[in-house]
């Protein structure tokens, strides 16, 4: 079988040795099965995207050895896909309008109910406070943020959603993984918000399917929100790909990296003198 994956980094700062690592599996895996490597840029959330850390990107990639298909597919030219995939949850009368703000759901999560679960791949679980008793109708709001009715959303499906996993997630997780009671512990989650067009869940799905990825490879810090988006690609009809979550590059407190960890940014090592294949031994490759 051959693979196509992708790495698909936000051009919000510079990218380090996580990013290294997250790239080279994927190219490698992609490489090896006589498949297909695509870089992808997500610049969905145009306030902190910046042209000069887009070069960044390119000019660290080229210089790890990494090639790709182009012209890439960049999440800001793609808006019109994301908000047809939402008008159709819409239709289905499975997005609702919400007004709260993250005070708001702190506030409300101080005083949880019995049994109920405070975090969920997004962070604090949303209670609830703008779900309608019905779904809304008319137009979709142009600009409001939109939650997923996530008790509705199970409702349309026959089974609750599952993927393979070939990699480990955090606990180990391998094999087929069936998600349940996602109501509870994932809730309501944001797919349009005021500021952006659509939510990281629901673009990486569209672009999933638009570039025929087989593979998804990327952290176990994403691995909870997997579930969120097999979910959605059953209730859109996107074919699902593998996914094969890594290990994560940490510091020496174990501590994930992070983009603000300049002195582990890639550039950083180039300045000092570094080669590629220096990087690849710092990060186990």
């Amino acid at each position: 079988m051959t693979f196509t994956t992708r790495f698909a980094p936000s051009p919000t700062g510079p990218l380090h040795l996580g990013h290294a690592f997250s790239a080279l599996t994927a190219h490698d895996m992609a490489i090896a099965s006589g498949g297909t490597f695509h870089l992808r840029i997500d610049d969905i959330d145009q306030s902190r995207s910046r042209p000069a850390w887009e070069a960044q990107i390119f000019d660290d990639l080229h210089w790890l050895g990494l090639t790709w298909p182009e012209p890439i597919l960049r999440q800001s030219e793609r808006l019109p896909l994301y908000r047809k995939a939402l008008s159709r949850l819409w239709q289905m009368g499975l997005l609702y309008p919400c007004a709260c703000t993250r005070a708001d759901i702190r506030a409300a999560a101080s005083a949880p109910q019995e049994g109920a679960c405070l975090h969920g791949p997004d962070g604090l679980i949303y209670p609830g406070t703008c779900r309608p008793a019905t779904p809304p109708t008319g137009a979709m709001p142009e600009d409001s943020a939109l939650r997923l009715d996530m008790a509705g959303a199970l409702a349309r499906l026959p089974a609750p959603p599952d993927f393979t996993e070939t990699g480990l997630g955090p606990n180990g997780e391998s094999g087929l993984i069936t998600s349940a009671n996602m109501a509870r512990t994932v809730g309501d989650v944001v797919l349009a918000r005021r500021d952006m067009a659509a939510s990281y869940h629901l673009s990486v799905v569209v672009d999933d399917a638009d570039q025929q990825i087989t593979h998804v490879i990327r952290g176990q810090d994403l691995f909870e929100a997997t579930q969120i988006h097999v979910l959605l690609q059953d209730l859109l009809g996107l074919p699902r790909p593998l996914y094969h979550h890594h290990r994560l590059i940490r510091d020496e407190t174990g501590k994930r990296l992070a983009k603000r960890d300049d002195a582990r940014a890639i550039a950083t090592y180039r300045a000092e003198g570094a080669t590629p294949a220096d990087i690849r031994r710092m990060i186990g490759l």
